[in-house]
């Protein structure tokens, strides 16, 4: 094994993310020899500067990068506006190599550029959800220790309540408007040399999304954000150069950032981003710029199975869902209604992007699939060894894009162990190495002495063709310890009935499992990932 740890000098001036990563024995290791491209990466580079120039030296200058409405930037144009944006973070705003850079705009071209011109100053990129509010950006501006943002002008209202950011500047969507931002960053000449950074420089400090309670910073390395798109998209995905990207994920979220921006940069395919990703505007995007693939979550797929006899997807082959496990019911809605197989997966905020998944040819309905090439996986019992084929226990991961705290050595401490990242999900792998989705640790509910996987109890709910959505929760009970909870949103029309849906639920699966208590609500809360927030409707 390599260890995953700093070796040569840093590039950063600023030495904050340097001096707040866990120590090297507190992270996971990875053989890089699994995969020849992870082998090949030097000690030094600046992983913005490698993904748009290795394009234009390979000639791929005039390929469309991003689409956006009725607009296009090529590889050569996006290339020219990042340098003239890491040009104006160097010479107008001071940055220092090692500052970090908050940035705040929905999925729009000048986001895109703004993350690589903070990364090719040297830079490191905080890119945070565009609907978080002036006391959740204040959280992330005080852990992270952010001396810059960039924001969207639309969204500078809650910015501008955030104390402590002593540079602050705001762009437009297209970055060719008149805020103050764009004005600067077009005087700017467009040659810019990428800072000299190592490899295991940190490249961005990404923050869960906080379905457990206050988010937690994560850093990831230039190398990472290149070994993200090494692994899944050439072995999973079957990433093409010709593929036209589309999805809902925001950039912020490290599910968007690659599937929408470092995958497609890294082969010189086109993505398709959506400033508001609505049902409607992910399908007319897709009938639109021909898409041939498209990230999204669950839930979405779900409310686009209804809609998709509207619109021209004879342009979509591949489609991707993480971020929430995939009920087998929603699979096969989509199937039905499309002819596609949705290709599962499972990442995490930790370690950056999906690690299990199956390419479309190898699927199992309902299994989340097979560990990516590059990683390793296993589920492991209540001792720690591992578990037997079928036996549920605790999923355990590791691989070239390893879990890396902020400044949180208890969370690190809880998160790796013995060289694994443990992901807080519980699996079962079956004897063909498939693993099956069981619950988050904390989603299985004891009821009078039976383990019940809420999500399992969701499938079968989500079978009865009245249920539009649903989250399953354990309640307390005086008498069975806990019981199980239903919170249901109903199809337009379908009128309530406990009894009819206790009943269908009790033909579909064992009768214990059962949810005893039925709330309708009008919607779920939800993270801006799409993301359900169960621990909110556990404190109800």
């Amino acid at each position: 094994m390599t260890s995953i740890e700093p070796g040569g000098p840093s590039g950063h001036a600023d030495s904050f993310t340097r001096d707040n990563l866990p120590p090297s024995e507190a992270r996971t290791a990875c053989d890089y020899s699994v995969l020849p491209a992870l082998a090949a990466y030097p000690d030094r580079f600046n992983v913005a500067a490698t993904l748009l120039g290795d394009r234009i030296a390979a000639g791929d200058g005039a390929r469309i990068a991003l689409l956006f409405g009725d607009r296009s930037w090529s590889y050569a144009e996006l290339d020219a506006l990042s340098n003239r944006v890491a040009r104006a973070l160097v010479d107008d705003m001071g940055l220092v190599s090692g500052n970090r850079v908050l940035l705040r705009a929905p999925n729009t071209p000048m986001l895109a550029a703004t993350w690589l011109g903070v990364l090719k100053a040297g830079g490191v990129a905080v890119t945070t959800m565009p609907q978080l509010r002036a006391r959740e950006l204040a959280i992330v501006a005080e852990k992270a220790e952010i001396s810059h943002a960039l924001c969207d002008i639309a969204l500078a209202d809650e910015l501008a309540s955030v104390p402590g950011l002593p540079h602050r500047a705001f762009f437009t969507a297209s970055g060719d408007g008149d805020a103050e931002f764009d004005t600067l960053v077009a005087g700017k000449d467009a040659a810019f040399t990428g800072a000299d950074t190592a490899a295991d420089d940190v490249a961005i400090i990404a923050f869960t999304s906080g379905t457990t309670g206050q988010p937690k910073g994560c850093m990831h390395f230039h190398r990472d954000i290149l070994a993200m798109c090494d692994c899944f998209p050439p072995t999973v995905f079957d990433a093409d150069r010709d593929d036209v990207i589309t999805g809902s994920p925001p950039l912020a979220f490290a599910f968007g950032l690659g599937a929408l921006l470092t995958f497609p940069l890294r082969i010189g395919a086109a993505a398709a981003l959506i400033e508001r990703p609505s049902p409607e505007a992910l399908l007319s995007t897709i009938a639109r710029h021909r898409c041939t693939a498209l990230y999204t979550a669950p839930t979405a797929y779900r409310a686009l199975t209804g809609m998709v006899g509207d619109y021209d997807l004879t342009s979509l082959a591949k489609c991707v869902s993480a971020g929430e496990t995939l009920p087998a019911p929603t699979w096969a809605a989509w199937h039905d209604a499309t002819g596609l197989a949705i290709i599962d997966g499972i990442g995490s905020t930790e370690m950056l992007h999906i690690f299990i998944s199956s390419p479309r040819a190898e699927i199992k309905p309902g299994a989340t699939g097979r560990v990516v090439a590059g990683y390793e996986a296993c589920v492991l019992d209540e001792h720690g060894k591992t578990a037997q084929p079928n036996e549920i226990g605790r999923l355990a991961v590791r691989g070239p894009t390893g879990c890396k705290y902020l400044a949180n050595a208890e969370r690190q401490a809880g998160y790796v162990q013995h060289g694994w990242n443990l992901t807080g999900d519980l699996y079962r792998q079956d004897a063909d190495g498939y693993f099956w989705y069981v619950s988050r640790a904390d989603d299985m509910i004891i009821s009078a002495g039976y383990n019940i996987s809420g999500p399992e109890v969701e499938a079968a709910l989500l079978e009865h063709a009245d249920v539009l959505e649903c989250a399953v929760v354990g309640q307390a009970d005086e008498d069975r310890g806990q019981i199980v909870a239903a919170h249901i949103v109903l199809r337009e029309g379908a009128e309530p009935s406990v009894a009819s849906l206790q009943d269908f639920v009790k033909q579909s699966i064992a009768p214990y499992k059962y949810p005893r208590a039925i709330t309708f609500v009008d919607d779920l809360p939800k993270t801006e990932t799409g993301k359900l927030q169960r621990f909110k409707l556990r404190e109800t």
